[in-house]
């Protein structure tokens, strides 16, 4: 089975991570392949919306790395990841068609970032997100710094990175960070209704909504990206990194310096 499954049946395209042995974790191969697969969807003028969910009904995702995956790797290679996903994550954020996040249980970490690139979230009345990277020494790099504050405000994007806490779905929507909660069994029609009703609109005015919404963006962000990448590349080569890494594998609280 591909790690991705991708359905369309117009004006709807489904895009399904399947990985459930890896909790629908995205590798460099699966972000390879999204990347063909959003290329494919954006030339595809009879798709007008999309959704995005996990397989299963438990996890969304587990995003791309935690630190025994990063132990496994070199910086080098870190970084080209979380560089490739950066890029990925862009390009489904431009795609011209609405695209709706169907958060069936656990997101986080990087599945966060791919969640903040679709247009309207949608969630399980029991998901769970976290972004626990501040607790290995890192920050979000695929966009979640820019990104969530634009979802949530400045003051809660930061109390979400830096904290590293779990985030209930209640407080979620409460925080504006998804639109919608439903019964984890129901959410992928809810999700599916929705992208209906959407596609079943007027493509040059759901299109043309979403340009003019993203063109207000622009302004600063592409500072911020790049900003985030530079940051990401002195922040792998620190002290700080490989002490997150060493605490991990030797289950003790880790002692950061700041270098």
């Amino acid at each position: 089975m591909a790690d991705i499954i991708v359905s369309k049946n117009p004006p709807v395209a489904a895009i399904t991570l399947n990985r459930p042995d890896d909790l629908n974790r995205l590798t460099p191969d699966s972000m390879a392949l999204l990347g063909r697969i959003v290329d494919d969807i954006a030339a595809d003028t009879d798709i007008h919306a999309v959704v995005v969910a996990g397989a299963g009904d438990a996890v969304f995702s587990a995003g791309l790395l935690n630190p025994d995956i990063r132990a496994a790797m070199s910086k080098d290679e870190v970084i080209e990841f979380v560089r490739l996903a950066n890029r990925i994550f862009d390009a489904l954020a431009a795609l011209p068609q609405i695209v709706i996040a169907a958060i069936n249980g656990t997101i986080m970490a990087g599945a966060v970032e791919l969640a903040l690139a679709c247009d309207i979230r949608l969630a399980a009345d029991d998901a769970i997100l976290t972004m626990p990277e501040a607790k290995w020494g890192g920050f979000p790099g695929a966009g979640a710094p820019h990104r969530l504050g634009m979802a949530v405000g400045h003051a809660r994007a930061l109390e979400l990175i830096c904290t590293g806490r779990e985030v209930s779905a209640a407080e979620m929507e409460r925080y504006g960070l998804v639109q919608g909660l439903h019964p984890r069994a129901g959410l992928k029609d809810a999700a599916n209704t929705m992208a209906l009703t959407i596609g079943a609109n007027g493509p040059l005015a759901t299109r043309g909504a979403k340009r003019i919404l993203r063109e207000r963006r622009v302004p600063g962000f592409a500072e911020a990206r790049a900003l985030s990448d530079e940051l990401r590349l002195a922040l792998e080569f620190s002290e700080d990194v490989d002490e997150g890494l060493a605490a991990h594998r030797e289950g003790r609280a880790a002692v950061f310096k700041g270098r």
